[in-house]
């Protein structure tokens, strides 16, 4: 298939053949690896120019270069945390896996392939990354492509890592035991009112905790427990962790926002529960029926919105922080971005005559705050509580508003939902 990119974006034309959809899909893919590839040499030529910027200002050295992980994050609608990987992951395919990235230009080999080889050798010496760049990446020299376009992602994985302990087996281990100090839980939103909990452990001790949940799971089987060995595993964790007892009501803290109406069961709007998102109400009132909870109301003005307040100082105080962070959801909000909150940040800066309120306030995670005081970042409040941010490109980007708390919409009368029936009728037959 030898299509143009222009062609290949246009679609496959009607009446292809499945041999023809094939050969499309291949193509695609080829260009997106190909696309990858350019963003990233875009990305190391943008990284070049704000650092030669940033020297000619005078920033600091530990400063210079500071936002373009962010810049690349806006560009690529990704939190700054994945900007900076992606930009890291550039510099080294530009400089230190030349053959890995010729794959990529090539269209062979996709940015996650490429992650993964740049990520089992972050512990080598320069030169052994190049000899395993070399050896699993380099073409024949009758010029076929090597065998790893066509590994698993784990096959890939395996191979990176049998050479790079083949060559310094020390560097390997030591990386493994700097590693478990990155040990930590994580819990994150699963559909259905759901959460997945995740632990980062040294290999030991994860199998010995999925051992003894097995284990658990075998024993209530074996008396007759009609729970299924997910069920019997998930719950035995929750017991073990919280010390929960059968039948007993567990000690919790988490805030849930919802209105009066909501709470006493004579409206159903969603409630808001921190860390995760949206739930029903009927769920976030079973919640409150089922554990014991400390309730702490929040007010809204008639429009819905929470109720602002304001200090004379530069530090927020801690009721206003708190307020900003549930308003904010917990989470950061610049785009993309999905970590906690670490800082309550003003939004236009005090030093330049920002106030200390709701109004100027926002919650950043460490490294959008810190991009956000780079060299040419600026930042205004916006309409409808929306939050503008303008990079030192002159790029624009909005943050919409947390979801707020708006009344109910009037009930349609019999008359008015069939009027309405009609006009979508209406409109789709149009």
């Amino acid at each position: 298939m030898n299509e143009t990119a222009d062609q290949l974006l246009t679609g496959p034309p009607p009446g292809a053949s499945e041999a023809e959809l094939v050969d499309w899909i291949s193509g695609l893919e080829n260009l997106k690896c190909r696309a990858e590839a350019l963003q990233a040499e875009a990305a190391v030529r943008l990284d070049e120019l704000t650092r030669v910027r940033h020297a000619e200002a005078g920033v600091p050295a530990r400063k210079v270069g500071d936002g373009v992980a962010s810049q690349i994050a806006f560009a690529r609608r990704v939190s700054p945390a994945k900007g900076a990987k992606l930009l890291g992951l550039a510099e080294i395919l530009n400089t230190e896996m030349p053959h890995t990235f010729a794959l990529m230009k090539a269209g062979l080999f996709s940015q996650w392939q490429a992650t993964i080889l740049a990520r089992e050798t972050a512990c080598l010496s320069l030169d052994d990354r190049r000899i395993i760049d070399h050896e699993l990446c380099a073409h024949a020299p009758d010029g076929k492509a090597p065998e790893v376009v066509t590994m698993g992602l784990r096959q890939l994985e395996n191979a990176a890592k049998k050479l790079a302990i083949t060559l310094d087996q020390e560097s390997v281990v030591a990386r493994a035991a700097k590693a478990e100090k990155d040990r930590r839980v994580s819990v994150r939103p699963a559909p259905d009112t759901m959460t997945w909990l995740g632990a980062l452990l040294p290999v030991k001790d994860g199998v010995a905790v999925f051992a003894a949940l097995d284990q658990a799971a075998k024993t209530a089987q074996a008396a007759g427990d009609q729970r299924t060995r997910g069920q019997v595993m998930a719950d035995t964790l929750v017991d073990r962790v919280t010390g929960r007892q059968a039948g007993a009501k567990p000690k919790i803290e988490v805030k849930i926002v919802m209105t009066a109406d909501s709470l006493v069961n004579s409206a159903d709007r969603p409630a808001m529960v921190e860390g995760y998102g949206p739930v029903a109400a009927s769920w976030a009132r079973g919640a409150l029926t089922d554990a014991e909870v400390f309730v702490r109301r929040l007010l809204t003005d008639p429009a819905g919105q929470l109720v602002a307040m304001e200090s004379r100082s530069r530090k927020a105080p801690d009721g206003l922080a708190e307020f900003i962070a549930t308003r904010d959801e917990g989470a950061c909000r610049t785009n993309g971005c999905d970590a906690p909150i670490r800082n309550i940040d003003h939004i236009v800066r005090h030093a330049d005559g920002g106030t200390t309120t709701a109004e100027n306030l926002q919650g950043l995670c460490e490294r959008c705050n810190q991009a956000k005081e780079s060299l040419g970042w600026r930042a205004r409040p916006g309409p409808d509580g929306s939050i503008i941010t303008i990079t030192p490109t002159g790029h624009t980007y909005t943050s919409p508003p947390p979801e707020t708390w708006r009344p109910d919409p009037p009930v349609l009368s019999p008359a008015e939902r069939r009027l309405q029936r009609v006009l979508v009728e209406h409109t789709l037959a149009a």
